[in-house]
């Protein structure tokens, strides 16, 4: 690398190249136990290290990579990512029956972003494994590893070491211990260690669970191999997180065209005057008469030779796609987005799958206040077949999965009864306090719902959904944030994940992220899902005009305003042949709002997801003067205030919901407008202030579909730092303003 591409930054591993040895024994140490499978995640330093030498990576794929060339077929939609980011997954084989099948993720630049991932890919592989090994007596952590490579600075610094740390023992979240590699080089970028923690070692933070943690001088290999073995031994006695610090040093500055001495020039000096590690142990095994210098410069000399081969093979080089393989080889990549699509089941289903939704043996006790108002209600909603509320739509969605064969993991903080005492998903015995999910007792070979009620964090707990989300196409999982902009804390999963993970690397998810959203007078922190921050990072065109334009979202973006809605939702997000990640802004206040209801002939066959519903009180259409069109709980507020002064209105207005942003629903829209041929006024409302919500999103690609000769108009509050105010007689005041502006001035 550094004769033929010097000006590459490549984060070598020279100084730390005892963390192969590390590595290498670490796998050999898990196929010769019976680990089949082993996850791995690491940063950039030495990552082309570990995959050429240890992993597979084909150096052809790496020099093409380096000549400016894409790391996949030229046809695909994708943008590909820098070479400290590429990933492989070989099947490794240390003369055992059976191959060990390492799986390195991709990361982002974000330190330590990538940990959360490789915990829930793992815990979701674990999970297959389990559920498809005929051997009674397996175990969590039986047949698959965890395993974590980390740099010193970030292990202190990052805040996401903490938090996965703070998953590795819970229920629903552990791997069944961790192996945890630092790559201790004593400094970060240019900072040193005195400014980099405020502990002694950097591997202190693992005293939040107890984690042992085995320091080793990483000069000598030998002593780095036995201390890897220790770890193994007690990661497989305890099936906890043990810590390896492999103490070593940063031959280079932080990249290879750095120059570290501006600012370390003591450390080195000392630095600069010491022989490389191979070339230590090299002599060392030189001396001993294990090796002779012939041979060593033979090995050299060999694999130099193949070097030259492979750059000279790099020209040719044909990459192929590594993506729908495996579990997802029946999926297929999306070329437009797919809206509509028969998500309905018949009416006797939906009745059983929701009686079952609360059904309990006689002998469980089940708190009085959720057989009056939560069993009771739900009965005889389920046999009038009217009036479905929130929860019930979304009892049905995950059932019928259920029944379909799909697991599901639904995560989050409260998601089993629900931030708003909503959904009880699982009861609790009152007499014994034992859980019971009602829908994992539907019956025949349902799949299984996995209630993770998850501790207090967003960061992690978002990465781990991820990881599980690109793990299986067989699974939904669903992370429910508390309120709404709880997802701020987990932006970094969102960016370089979640929004991007399918354009970088080719890896589809079909995570679903629930996000309580509304303004119902709560203040700044409680009300918005910050649902600009998503649409901003949507990639679908702003001029809506042409006709042949096509959309292919990154995710999807909804706001849906009927239980219906949300029941079609859940099921197109598995019945697709393809995943993408779903945002939905959902409800609060319509949660029990009883205007706020479906039927059950809403989710019967026939029925799908509307990305626009069309207008229901104006009556005549012709007579249409104004079309509002609005997303979310405002709806009904506006409607309410219509009702109230429809004698004014004299049906000269009608309201159209939006409910999916992105894609945007072009085709739905101007078959609206076309309806409202003497229509003079087109106007966006929404309770979100200008600078927030989704008007910026939606004015550009709504405008360019108006009639010629018309400019949509704004209504809803004027731009603010906040979400909202916190002074309520303000906040009643705005709301009423925006209702009024709507609605007058005909």
């Amino acid at each position: 690398m550094q004769k033929k591409f010097g000006q590459v930054k490549r984060y070598g591993l020279e100084g730390a190249e005892s963390a192969i040895v590390a590595l290498d024994e670490l796998l050999s140490l898990c196929n010769h136990s019976g680990i089949t499978e082993a996850v791995l995640g690491m940063p950039h330093r030495g990552r082309l290290n570990i995959l050429i030498d240890l992993l597979k990576y084909s150096p052809r794929a790496l020099f093409h990579k380096l000549q400016g060339n894409a790391e996949f077929p030229q046809d695909l939609p994708a943008s590909g990512d820098v070479i400290s980011h590429i990933a492989s997954s070989p099947k490794l084989n240390y003369g055992c029956k059976d191959d060990i099948h390492v799986t390195m993720l991709h990361n982002p630049s974000h330190l330590e972003a990538v940990n959360p991932v490789v915990a829930g890919y793992g815990r979701a592989k674990q999970m297959y494994l389990y559920d498809n090994n005929t051997d009674p007596g397996c175990a969590l952590g039986d047949r698959l590893i965890g395993i974590q490579i980390h740099g010193d600075a970030a292990f202190t610094g990052q805040g996401v070491i903490m938090e996965t740390l703070g998953l590795s023992n819970l229920p629903h979240f552990s791997l069944g211990g961790t192996v945890h590699i630092i790559i201790n080089n004593q400094i970060g970028y240019t900072t040193p260690a005195t400014n980099a923690r405020s502990t002694l070692y950097t591997s202190d933070i693992a005293k939040l669970v107890n984690a042992p943690v085995i320091h080793v001088n990483g000069d000598y290999p030998e002593e780095v191999a036995k201390a890897v073995s220790i770890a193994f031994e007690y990661r497989k006695r305890f099936r906890k997180d043990v810590i390896i610090d492999l103490i070593t040093f940063r031959r280079w500055g932080h990249n290879e065209l750095d120059e570290p001495s501006f600012t370390q020039p003591q450390m080195y000096k000392i630095i600069r005057a010491r022989e490389s590690v191979p070339k230590v142990y090299e002599r060392k095994m030189e001396e001993e008469g294990i090796v002779s210098k012939q041979d060593a410069q033979t090995v050299r000399s060999e694999f130099a030779n193949h070097l030259e081969e492979e750059l000279s093979a790099s020209k040719e080089y044909q990459p192929e796609a590594d993506h729908l393989k495996g579990k997802w080889s029946g999926l297929v990549m999306p070329r437009e987005a797919v809206t509509s699509l028969d998500t309905g089941v018949d009416i006797s289903t939906l009745q059983h799958v929701g009686e079952k939704s609360v059904a309990v043996e006689s002998t469980f006790s089940v708190h009085p206040r959720l057989l009056k108002h939560h069993i009771q209600p739900r009965l005889k909603k389920l046999s009038e077949g009217t009036s479905i509320d929130w929860a019930t739509a979304e009892a049905l969605a995950l059932g019928t999965l259920l029944m379909d064969g799909y697991n599901i993991r639904l995560c989050g903080q409260d998601v089993g009864r629900g931030t708003f005492s909503q959904r009880h998903a699982m009861f609790v015995c009152q007499e014994t306090e034992n859980v019971f999910v009602p829908l994992n007792s539907i019956g025949g070979s349902q799949g299984k719902l996995e209630v993770a009620n998850s501790n207090l964090s967003e960061l992690a707990v978002l990465g781990f959904e991820y990881g599980v989300s690109i793990q299986s196409p067989q699974v939904l999982p669903i992370w429910e944030a508390q309120f709404g902009d709880f997802h701020n804390t987990a932006q970094v999963i969102i960016d370089t994940y979640i929004s991007s993970g399918e354009t970088k690397w080719l890896r589809q998810s079909g995570l679903v992220m629930l996000l309580p959203h509304g303004y119902d007078g709560a203040g700044p922190e409680h009300s918005s899902s910050r649902i600009e921050r998503f649409l901003q990072l949507c990639n679908t065109p702003m001029d809506m005009s042409d006709p042949s334009a096509v959309q292919n979202p990154n995710m999807h973006v909804v706001i849906p305003t009927t239980p219906a809605q949300i029941f079609h939702l859940l099921r197109r997000q598995m019945r697709r042949n393809f995943r993408k990640p779903l945002v939905v802004a959902g409800p609060k206040t319509l949660l029990r709002l009883s205007a706020a209801t479906s039927t059950l002939q809403e989710m019967a066959p026939g029925t799908s997801f509307l990305p626009v519903i069309s207008d229901t009180m104006a009556g005549d259409a012709a007579r249409v003067k104004r079309v509002l069109f609005v997303s979310g709980k405002l709806y009904y507020d506006l409607s309410k205030a219509y009702a109230a002064d429809s004698a004014r209105i004299d049906g000269q207005i009608a309201i159209v919901r939006v409910e999916e942003i992105c894609p945007f629903p072009r085709q739905e829209l101007i078959e609206e407008i076309a309806r409202f041929a003497n229509a003079t006024e087109f106007v966006w409302c929404q309770e979100e202030t200008m600078n927030a919500g989704a008007y910026s999103f939606v004015q550009p690609r709504l405008q360019s579909i108006l009639p010629d000769g018309h400019k949509l108009r704004y209504v809803g509050r004027e731009p603010l730092a906040a979400p909202v105010t916190g002074v309520s007689r303000v906040y009643k005041a705005e709301q009423a303003q925006i209702i009024n502006d709507a609605l007058i001035g005909l």
